[in-house]
């Protein structure tokens, strides 16, 4: 039986005129009826007002006086919606027209669910499919250095990524969250820590979830498609602003999730990675030098964070320590979720 739960869109736009029209279009598209779409415009100045002009008595649109970053204004979005689930997504995704419902229906196998995933594909900023089509995420993974990639990023899609499975987290770019995990995980008032701005807020979201016992579900009938501007490879060519809040962000993160166990027994490949990072810094990525400064300023207010985190956490050291390898990690949903699908399709 198909779950009819109110759903809550949410989008922030920042100078995304090329993208909106068509990721809106392809949300009103969706065959799922009990749906609100809101979005955030962080002070846009290439056209995208004037696009969500055109959609503001379909979609609740609210029109910030500057840019306050993805993860507040995500927040922001979140504060006004109603639904008992809240997909977040970018401007750059289209999604197929049952997304939305292929995502609810599995996220009700389990009241432990917290977030639900499909399989993104790779698309062009020119809106092109590749031939054949390449994946973008099926779930985000984390290995021993502490850095979350994009599961079967850039691989070419031959039928794989088919089952149920759970994941560590699921990329924002399209997440659906339950609103009771929003409001369970929530530090100071806040799903998306605001110090984050932009870059790795989906990364942080999904380790303070599995600490507090949640789980990400990837479904693999959930289809859309998506434009990856920030990948491991392109990291020269992004600005200077970005690659900065990158390294204040895997610092940040680290802070406030990590036990002492798992840093111990990763303990050699962290300080690698974090001697390339830092070493980057010092050489010749001078701007990003100022993350540095940000975690000494504000250190007293992250470890505040962490505290109230830590003093919530539900899950082991061995469970949480089973995700994170350098080969991604997944773990076989119960085949009953597979058959539960199969009864819904028949209704």
């Amino acid at each position: 039986m198909a779950h009819k739960d109110f759903v809550s869109v949410t989008i922030v736009t920042y100078n995304s005129g090329r993208f909106i029209q068509r990721c809106l279009e392809s949300v009103l598209e969706q065959k799922y009826p009990l749906k609100e779409i809101v979005v955030i415009d962080n002070a846009s100045t290439d056209g995208t007002v004037e696009i969500l002009r055109q959609f503001e008595d379909r979609c609740r649109i609210e029109y910030n006086d500057r840019n306050i970053g993805f993860a507040a204004a995500q927040n922001q979005a979140i504060a006004v919606s109603r639904g008992a689930w809240v997909l977040t997504l970018n401007p750059d995704v289209l999604l197929y027209p049952d997304f939305i419902q292929a995502l609810v229906d599995a996220g009700q196998f389990d009241p432990r669910i917290g977030s639900v995933c499909g399989k993104l594909l790779a698309m062009t900023p020119q809106f092109e499919i590749p031939a054949p089509a390449v994946v973008d995420s099926t779930g985000i993974y984390f290995n021993p250095m502490l850095r979350h990639l994009d599961r079967g990023s850039r691989e070419i899609d031959n039928g794989h990524y088919l089952n149920y499975e759970y994941v560590f987290g699921a990329t924002a770019a399209a997440a659906l969250y339950r609103r009771s995990m929003i409001e369970d995980i929530a530090v100071d008032g806040e799903f998306f820590d605001a110090d984050f701005f932009a870059y790795r807020e989906d990364a942080d979201v999904a380790w303070r979830a599995q600490l507090l016992g949640w789980k990400c579900l990837y479904v693999p009938y959930a289809h859309g498609y998506h434009v990856r501007k920030v990948l491991p490879r392109n990291r020269r060519a992004l600005p200077p602003e970005i690659n900065m809040h990158s390294v204040k962000n895997r610092f940040l993160m680290r802070i406030k999730n990590i036990s002492a166990d798992l840093y111990w027994r990763n303990a050699v490949s962290i300080t690698l990675r974090d001697g390339v990072v830092v070493a980057g810094c010092l050489l010749w990525e001078h701007t990003s030098l100022k993350a540095l400064w940000f975690l000494a300023r504000n250190w007293k207010r992250v470890v505040a964070k962490r505290r109230q985190i830590q003093a919530r956490r539900r899950v082991d050291d061995a469970y949480m320590a089973s995700w994170f390898h350098y080969a991604p990690v997944s773990k076989r949903a119960p085949k009953k979720l597979m058959r539960s699908r199969s009864a819904a399709a028949k209704t």
